[in-house]
């Protein structure tokens, strides 16, 4: 397979290698390329056809983010092959900040969260298009959805209507606020560190557009249960080495409970196996807030 593709794409013809990669919970396939172009390495992503409409708009991203100075892979070249899409990016060297960054000391984790940080401020920069609906909308929908679906699917979680009611006490604050691009997936799993410093961002298929703020939820849900340090220093990176004000935390907590009932949606939907692990992180921020009780985090300190 690995000789035909060389063939079907002449960008890749007169490679050294190709290696292919395993890690990852992406359905793309993934190969590391090494040219002869000192050593310079491509990332190549091969998916499916209909997947392609999705993939262009990826790299059009991708091709953004380079004009904000955002630290990702640039975009290089996507095409169809007889019935695969390909996508061709620039390769950060380096490793998975999940598994690397428990290995370093606090004040290094804690830096590479700033940098993060500033890679995160620079995509916010990035204003939503003039015919997305706004935030609010789109959110407040999304949401009742989830809430219908919840109700229904025969799980429950423990204080859900005090929750419900943390929620509608709330979700007002949700109105006019900004309508700018996001990652979406903002995790240690997306970052790549090398020789202890931040080295970039990948992964920027699930962007979507909305709250910057709505961003920091997967500090609550992922990256703390990985690295404390980390997720204060891209609270306060983002902040400019400040600790940021209530209504920050308020709408942090409010995407959090929100997010208590689209996660169990979700994880139902696609992969049920791991509901246990999920509710895990799920009951995991909410004794991180006492149930709403408290806006800041318990292991924000």
């Amino acid at each position: 397979m690995l000789e035909s593709l060389t063939k079907q794409i002449p960008l890749i013809s007169n490679c050294k290698e190709i290696v292919q990669i395993t890690k990852g919970f992406s359905f793309d396939e993934k190969f590391l390329i090494h040219t002869h172009d000192d050593n310079k390495k491509l990332l190549l992503r091969l998916f499916d056809l209909e997947d392609f409409e999705s993939k262009k708009k990826e790299y059009s991203i991708l091709a953004i983010m380079k004009d904000y100075n955002v630290i990702c892979s640039e975009p290089i070249s996507i095409g169809v092959l007889k019935n695969r899409g390909y996508l061709i990016t620039s390769y950060l060297d380096g490793k998975d900040a999940e598994e690397e960054i428990p290995k370093y000391s606090y004040q290094e984790q804690y830096n590479i969260g700033v940098e993060a940080a500033k890679e995160l401020k620079k995509m916010h920069q990035y204003p939503a298009p003039d015919n997305e609906s706004s935030w609010y909308i789109r959110k407040v929908k999304k949401h009742k959805n989830y809430m219908e679906a919840y109700l229904k699917c025969g799980i429950k979680v423990k204080n859900d209507q005090k929750i419900m009611n943390f929620i509608e006490e709330n979700i007002h604050l949700m109105k006019d606020r900004p309508n700018l691009f996001q990652h979406d997936d903002f995790t240690l799993g997306n970052i790549i560190v090398n020789n202890k410093e931040f080295a970039g961002i990948i992964d920027f298929g699930r962007y979507d557009w909305g709250d910057p703020i709505h961003e920091f939820l997967k500090i609550g849900i992922f990256s703390r249960e990985v690295s404390i340090p980390f997720s204060i220093g891209q609270i306060r990176g983002y902040f400019n080495n400040n600790d940021p004000n209530e209504n920050f935390w308020r709408l942090y907590s409010l995407y959090l409970a929100m997010c208590v009932f689209s996660t169990i949606i979700w994880t139902l939907k696609a992969i049920p196996d791991s509901l246990n692990d999920m509710l895990d992180k799920v009951y995991m921020f909410l004794d991180d807030h006492d149930y709403f009780d408290k806006l800041k985090p318990n292991w924000y300190i």
